[in-house]
């Protein structure tokens, strides 16, 4: 199975990504655990993170073929290849650069951008993007959303990220949103796994209830 396709199924599982910003590698399988048990099937650890590459190798190890494991905040082409040999298949970014996506898609890696305009969606997808991230979630709106997906390629997946709550999700669904990237509503520094666990059920719920 190509990366892209057990990204697919994953999404198709369960369409929302949980960003563990500032998790520590002890931590991080007891998270990791708690939130596939909650039925998520998607993990990203962002690369702002302590030692993010252990992390990820340690998820990538103990969730192999139950879960997605992947990197955020990728800002350099040179991160790339990193990620890739922690076992992360998953590249997201904060922004649009061409040649990280590039740099991903020639991998055979997932690349999903941040984007907040029309012009940085189309040159994400030019580039090799697998899926858009809208962000900052939060200086957009669920009408932002509607305009440009009426323009953007049919069956193009727009992940609202930032600001994201459980009780939110119905607008954003409403207007196109095929998934969430979910951040310190799911997970902070210090959350204890049965916090993440209640928390990571709550947005399960959630999005089984806002289904379009």
């Amino acid at each position: 199975m190509t990366h892209l396709a057990a990204f697919d199924a994953a999404f198709a599982k369960c369409p929302l990504i949980a960003i563990l910003r500032g998790v520590r590698p002890g931590e991080v399988e007891a998270i990791g655990e708690a939130l596939v048990d909650a039925g998520f099937a998607i993990i990203e650890v962002p690369l702002n993170s302590p030692d993010p590459l252990d992390s990820i190798a340690r998820l990538a190890t103990r969730f192999a073929g139950r879960a997605v494991i992947g990197a955020g905040t990728v800002l350099r082409v040179e991160d790339v290849a990193a990620v890739e040999a922690a076992g992360g298949t998953l590249i997201i970014a904060p922004n649009a650069n061409p040649r990280v996506i590039g740099e991903a898609a020639a991998r055979g890696l997932v690349a999903l951008p941040g984007i907040a305009t029309p012009t940085e969606a189309f040159a994400a997808l030019d580039a090799g993007a697998a899926a858009l991230k809208l962000f900052p979630a939060e200086g957009a709106s669920p009408a932002t959303l509607k305009a440009m997906r009426a323009v953007l390629p049919t069956g193009t997946r727009v992940l609202p990220v930032g600001g994201i709550a459980a009780e939110g999700l119905g607008p954003w669904r409403a207007a196109g949103a095929a998934g969430f990237g979910l951040g310190s509503a799911l997970y902070a520094p210090g959350l204890s796994p049965a916090a993440v666990a209640e928390r990571a059920a709550a947005f399960v719920r959630a999005i089984r209830s806002a289904a379009p």
